[in-house]
């Protein structure tokens, strides 16, 4: 079989309103599928002002708000009438799904129905969030079904080796593949570091700055990132806390933060210079499959600190690219960061490791392992 008679239906619970990580790859992913000459329709949730353009061919679903003070994600109403008809006048011949939630679950119910194959990707660790928001005790109900969700689909494709071995351990036994990811390497790299930039921040040339990119919600680790800042602060390690990204938990964070200077979303080269312009990026999260930014963090030849956790464990080399804690050792997470801080030699040794390292990661490469995992699936069947 060809790329050129491959029909996909993609699905998601975020193609375009809200940017993040996950729709950012997928948006990547659609672009390589039709660079390859794939037919592709993607089925979402969608706003009248989006965050970015989508990539290829989008269907509305209908949805409603999220509950619990999230309301800027959607829930599609699974697949009523008008996107159904739409889907079957589309006569896909590969179903991919890409977050478990009504939507998921009505495609890979249609794509069995009707015998279509059906690949599922993961894109977070939702069963994390809950400790996040005061009722962690559902986190195994959770567990239980999203194994569940995944044992439907044909295949199921992972950004990382830890997060297959995390589900196998759930008991999906569904195959595993790898759907790795990829860096821009023209813009996240040590080049962009700019002094100039920083002093327009009121941060000076030979100040210590720990970074944080990502959307400013709790899931991120926002809790940690400020008690280990305290934690510095207590301890009298000289430091800059750069913050950069929006969300809504931003004025949680600030007042958690006080010192720290906040700039907002950024994208594009923007974002490449901010990012070479920090001295430690700091990522306390456990909700992370992979870890976009920790790669680009690297890519840019800066020291990473994170948690112990799914992602970061299969990216940074611990002692050679930076330093990986176990998840809430606040007073271990300062302890990494002011060594690192506190040693010019270090930080640069290791700056220039994960630089090395981040070179293996490419967008075109990534991606190309999801279309032959389709191509793979079908010749199977």
């Amino acid at each position: 079989m060809q790329p050129s008679e491959l029909r996909v239906a993609l699905f998601s619970g975020n193609y375009n309103y809200v940017r993040d990580g996950a729709n950012q790859a997928l948006n990547l992913l659609v672009g390589h599928l039709l660079d390859r000459g794939v037919t592709v329709r993607v089925y979402s949730p969608t706003v009248a002002e989006p965050a970015f353009a989508p990539t290829g061919d989008l269907v509305d679903v209908p949805a409603f708000p999220m509950i619990g003070g999230r309301g800027e994600y959607k829930l599609g109403r699974g697949l009523p009438a008008k996107p159904r008809a739409d889907l079957e006048a589309f006569r896909p011949n590969i179903v991919h799904v890409s977050a478990p939630e009504f939507l998921g679950h009505a495609a890979l119910t249609w794509a069995r129905a009707n015998g279509v194959a059906s690949v599922a990707s993961l894109h977070t660790r939702f069963e994390t969030y809950f400790r996040y928001y005061h009722v962690g005790f559902v986190e195994p109900l959770i567990e239980r079904l999203l194994t569940r969700f995944y044992n439907r689909a044909d295949r199921v494709v992972v950004p990382s080796p830890s997060m297959g071995a995390l589900l196998k351990e759930w008991g999906v036994t569904t195959p595993i593949g790898i759907w790795s990811r990829g860096i821009d390497h023209a813009r996240f790299n040590p080049a962009r570091r700019d002094l100039a930039w920083r002093r327009s921040l009121r941060i000076g040339d030979d100040e210590m700055v720990i970074g944080f990119l990502g959307r400013l919600v709790k899931e991120k680790g926002l809790d940690i990132f400020a008690d280990v800042a305290t934690r510095l602060r207590e301890r009298g390690v000289p430091h800059r806390v750069l913050v950069i990204g929006e969300g809504p938990a931003r004025e949680w964070f600030a007042a958690r933060v006080p010192e720290a200077v906040f700039t907002g979303f950024m994208s594009g080269d923007d974002l490449g210079r901010a990012v070479a312009s920090m001295d430690v990026f700091f990522n306390p999260s456990v909700t992370e499959t992979f870890g976009n930014v920790t790669t680009e963090a690297m890519a840019a030849g800066v020291p990473v600190v994170a948690a112990r956790a799914t992602g970061a464990v299969d990216l940074v080399v611990e002692g050679a690219t930076g330093f990986l804690v176990p998840p809430r050792d606040v007073d271990a997470y300062a302890d990494a960061i002011g060594e690192i801080v506190g040693n010019p030699a270090m930080r640069r040794t290791m700056g220039d490791a994960g630089h090395a390292r981040a070179a293996g990661y490419r967008w075109e490469v990534a991606n190309e392992a999801v279309l032959q995992t389709y191509l793979e699936l079908l010749g199977t069947r």
